[in-house]
C-alpha cells in the first residue's frame, strides 16, 4: 500500500512529466505553425486578455480638447526609377508617320528610357597564336595558364557556375537546364568536374584563410549539419557538419567540413589559438576552452531564445526575463548607433549593463527554486545560471559582442543551399563547398563583388607566387560592389 510520501513523490513526478509533455507539444506546434521570428514585445501588465472579465469602468468625465494639425499634402505621382548612367544605351529613333521632311524642321526631341534585360549569353574567346619560322626555329607564343589545361571552360564561365550554386543557390542540374535554353548542352557531370578542378586550384588560398584563424585574438564559432551521400550508407545520407569560424576584426569567415561534431574538430582547427572564443553552450568546445590562453565567452542570444520558447510554459516568468534581455540589448543598440569605441562600450556596459545582470541573476536563482527543473522555464534558467560567468564576460571587453549572432548569420547561405541541393555528393564535395562558402562569405563581409573577384582570382592564381597568395584574399582586393 502506498504511503502519503510515495503519493506525494508520484504527484511531483507526474507534474514534471506533464510539464515536459506540454513543452514538447508546444515545440511541435511552433515548428509546424509558429513564427520563426523571436521578437518580443512587452505587454502592458494592466491589459486584460480577450476572455478575462473586465472590472466596471468608472463613469467617464467629459473633457474638451482643442488642437491644430497640419493638413497632409496630397500624394503626387510615383517617381520613376532612375536609370544608372553607366548602362549601355541602345538608341531607337521613332519618326512620326506621314512626316513631310521637305517642309519640316527639327526643333527638339522627347526622350523616354525603358530598362530592358537580356539573359546572359555565351560567347567564345578565340585565342589565335601565329606560328613563325625564324631560320631553323619555329616560334609560337605560349598559351596563357588555364584553370583546366585540357578543358575549354573560361574563367568567367567557371566563376559564374560557382556563384550561381553557392550564392544564388542553383544546383548544377538547374544550371544545366538554364544553359540548355541558351543553346548550350553541358552535362551535369561536366559542371561537377569544373567545380572540382577550380577547388583544387583554390586550395592554397583556402589554407591561407585557415591560418588566419590561429593568428586572430577574437573568434566566434558555431556548427551546422549538412547531409552527405556516402558509400558507407547506401540509400541514405550521413550527417556531417560545417564548422564556421568568424573573425569580426578582420572581417573573415572560414567554413570547415568534418564528418562529426566531435570536440576534436575545434581542437584541431584552433590549435595554437590564443584569445577570446565565443560559442553557444555546446559541450564540444569545453575542452579547448580550458586552455589558459583562451577566454571562453557564451552567447546571450542562445540564453534569451530559451526564455522565448518558455513563454507558453510560464508566460509571467518568461516575459520578465525577456524584458531584462531587452534592457541589455538596448545598451548594445545604443553603442552601435552611436559608433562608440571599444573603451567607451566597455565603460557603458560596466555602468548600465552590470546592474541589470546582477539583478537578473539574483531573480533567476530565487525563481529556480519554485519551478520544475524539467519544465521549459526551468531549463531556461538552468542554462543561464550554469553559463553565467561566460554569458556576462562580454562586459569586460568592448571589442567582444554580446552574442554569437555574427557567426550564425554567416550560416544562413548554407541553410538556403541545403533546401535547394538537399545534400552534398561526397565528403570531398562537402569540404569543397566549405571552401566556396568561406570565399563568398568573406566577399560579402567586405562588400566585394563575388563574380568579378572569383573571375580575376581564377585568372591569376595558376601562376601566382605562393608566398604572395594572401594578396588574392577578398579582404585584400578592391573589387567592391
Amino acid at each position: 500500500m502506498q504511503t502519503q510520501a510515495d503519493l506525494a513523490e508520484e504527484v511531483v513526478s507526474l507534474r514534471q512529466e506533464n510539464a515536459f509533455l506540454k513543452e514538447e507539444l508546444a515545440q511541435f506546434r511552433r515548428m509546424v505553425f509558429g513564427s520563426k521570428k523571436e521578437r518580443f514585445i512587452a505587454t502592458d501588465p494592466g491589459q486584460q486578455g480577450l476572455f478575462y472579465e473586465e472590472a466596471p469602468a468608472p463613469e467617464a468625465q467629459i473633457e474638451t480638447v482643442t488642437y491644430q494639425r497640419e493638413k497632409t499634402a496630397k500624394k503626387g505621382k510615383a517617381k520613376r526609377l532612375l536609370l544608372p548612367a553607366h548602362l549601355r544605351r541602345e538608341e531607337e529613333i521613332i519618326e512620326p508617320e506621314g512626316l513631310d521632311r521637305e517642309h519640316s524642321s527639327k526643333i527638339g526631341e522627347k526622350v523616354t528610357e525603358v530598362l530592358e534585360y537580356t539573359p546572359g549569353k555565351f560567347h567564345v574567346h578565340k585565342m589565335v597564336r601565329p606560328v613563325y619560322k625564324e631560320g631553323d626555329q619555329i616560334k609560337v607564343a605560349d598559351l596563357p595558364a588555364q584553370v583546366i589545361p585540357s578543358g575549354n571552360a573560361g574563367t568567367s564561365l567557371l566563376a559564374y557556375v560557382l556563384v550561381s550554386k553557392f550564392i544564388d543557390h542553383l544546383p548544377f542540374y538547374r544550371q544545366v537546364q538554364i544553359f540548355k535554353r541558351d543553346g548550350m548542352k553541358i552535362p551535369e557531370s561536366t559542371l561537377t568536374g569544373w567545380f572540382r578542378k577550380s577547388c583544387e586550384l583554390l586550395e592554397p588560398l583556402y589554407a591561407e584563410m585557415l591560418s588566419r584563424i590561429r593568428g586572430s585574438d577574437y573568434i566566434q564559432a558555431d556548427e551546422s549539419p549538412i547531409p552527405v551521400l556516402t558509400s558507407q550508407k547506401p540509400g541514405s545520407t550521413h550527417k556531417g557538419y560545417q564548422w564556421v569560424f568568424y573573425l569580426p576584426k578582420s572581417k573573415l569567415v572560414v567554413f570547415h567540413y568534418d564528418q562529426s561534431r566531435s570536440k576534436a574538430v575545434p581542437a584541431e582547427v584552433l590549435a595554437g589559438f590564443s584569445g577570446c572564443l565565443q560559442t553557444d553552450g555546446y559541450a564540444g568546445y569545453k575542452d579547448i576552452a580550458q586552455h589558459k590562453e583562451i577566454t571562453h565567452i557564451a552567447c546571450m542570444a542562445h540564453a534569451r531564445r530559451k526564455f522565448e520558447v518558455a513563454q507558453e510554459n510560464d508566460s509571467q516568468r518568461a516575459n520578465h526575463a525577456l524584458v531584462e534581455f531587452q534592457k541589455l540589448y538596448a545598451i548594445e543598440r545604443y553603442c552601435k548607433e552611436n559608433q562608440l569605441l571599444p573603451d567607451q562600450i566597455k565603460a557603458l556596459r560596466q555602468q548600465d549593463a552590470i546592474p541589470v545582470l546582477v539583478a537578473f541573476k539574483q531573480w533567476m536563482e530565487d525563481q529556480y527554486r519554485q519551478v520544475l527543473p524539467k519544465s521549459a522555464i526551468g531549463k531556461a534558467m538552468a542554462y543561464s545560471i550554469k553559463l553565467w560567468p561566460q554569458l556576462t564576460a562580454y562586459t569586460s571587453n568592448g571589442a567582444w559582442a554580446i552574442d554569437n549572432n555574427g557567426v550564425e548569420n554567416k550560416i544562413r547561405p548554407l541553410a538556403l543551399g541545403r533546401k535547394n541541393y538537399l545534400f552534398a555528393g561526397s565528403h570531398q564535395a562537402a569540404q569543397q563547398a566549405a571552401m566556396m562558402y568561406s570565399f563568398f562569405g568573406t566577399c560579402k563581409l567586405n562588400s566585394i563583388e563575388p563574380l568579378q573577384w572569383l573571375t580575376n582570382t581564377l585568372r591569376k592564381i595558376p601562376e601566382y607566387k605562393i608566398n604572395r597568395i594572401h594578396e588574392l584574399l577578398p579582404l585584400n582586393t578592391k573589387v567592391t560592389v
